[in-house]
């Protein structure tokens, strides 16, 4: 079992940034690609970033790649999304969760995630 507790959410104004992080704990010695995720009203949960477990390979999705930047600290088993020039679209729930694979990739299918955590809430005002 791997818990996984985000914190950094919050209410920004269109164009600020903000810095998410996720604490994983438990089983953490075995292999997990990380991953970001987020939910906004009405609509499906979505993948945002994914690290693998080494962070050499990393995956964003279209909308907010050169705004955003996905990290991991082995050592501190956290995974960090740095999130800047936010927009209103951007809003939701994020949620970290990780992966557990055989090798060294990224995982963008949500249904490949084994672990989650409660989600954070993320504002972004016009």
């Amino acid at each position: 079992q791997v818990q996984l507790v985000e914190s950094g959410g919050g209410l920004v104004q269109a164009g600020g940034s903000l810095r998410l992080s996720c604490a994983a704990s438990g089983r953490t010695e075995r292999s997990y690609c990380l991953g970001w995720f987020r939910q906004a009203p009405g609509k499906e949960r979505e993948i945002v970033a994914s690290i693998s477990r080494s962070g050499t390979h990393t995956y964003y999705t279209d909308s907010v790649k050169a705004r955003f930047t996905v990290s991991r600290d082995n050592a501190k088993n956290t995974v960090n999304l740095e999130m800047n020039n936010l927009k209103p679209e951007d809003t939701g729930v994020y949620y970290c969760a990780a992966a557990e694979t055989s090798w060294d990739s990224f995982v963008y299918v949500r249904d490949r995630y084994d672990y989650w955590g409660q989600g954070t809430q993320v504002t972004v005002s016009s």
